[in-house]
């Protein structure tokens, strides 16, 4: 049984597993999406999502608050330049974001060994993936309210049919001359 057994060790011992999670953590800030298990990605999601939450700048707002921050992620990452990036760039596109940073995408199984293979991603940096998307609208609606957009579409049904009973009499005006 693995009754409160949260982590995933994926066949490895301590420091070999932190040090795979700190390079790839490192390797997905440096170029916002990396080819990994499906496995790897779940076990590396957990690692770097507490890390990106630390680099935001509502975190960061002291200058205590902001090198403690950078001395935890450092400790966690091992590399001083991947921790300027997630601090600067990857902190100031997730700035808004309440959480979620990375997506996960599965893309089959590998060749060589059949392993469920994914990709793991920063979201915000995927300018594809979200273009088609529009941007929510902030307001709520209440759905038995008619509201002032009731009135604009019925104005404008009203104003279409009375625009087709003009024209039918135009026309039969036209006939009966």
């Amino acid at each position: 049984m693995r009754h409160g057994k949260k982590i995933n060790h994926l066949g490895r011992k301590t420091a070999h597993r932190k040090a795979m999670l700190a390079n790839m953590a490192c390797s997905l800030i440096e170029h916002k999406r990396i080819n990994t298990t499906v496995a790897k990605a779940k076990a590396l999601k957990q690692f770097i999502e507490p890390l990106i939450t630390k680099s935001k700048a509502e975190n960061n707002v002291s200058a205590e608050k902001g090198t403690h921050n950078r001395r935890i992620v450092f400790k966690n990452l091992r590399d001083k330049y991947a921790v300027t990036e997630l601090f600067s760039v990857v902190s100031e596109k997730v700035a808004d974001r309440p959480g979620g940073y990375t997506r996960i995408i599965k893309l089959g199984n590998r060749l060589g060994d059949n392993a469920d293979m994914a990709m793991i991603e920063l979201v915000d940096f995927n300018e594809l993936y979200n273009a088609g998307k529009p941007k929510k609208k902030s307001t709520r609606r209440s759905r038995r309210s008619g509201g002032s957009d009731a009135e604009v579409v019925s104005t404008e049904k009203d104003a279409k049919v009375e625009e087709a009973q003009t024209e039918t009499e135009a026309k039969t005006d036209d006939s009966k001359e």
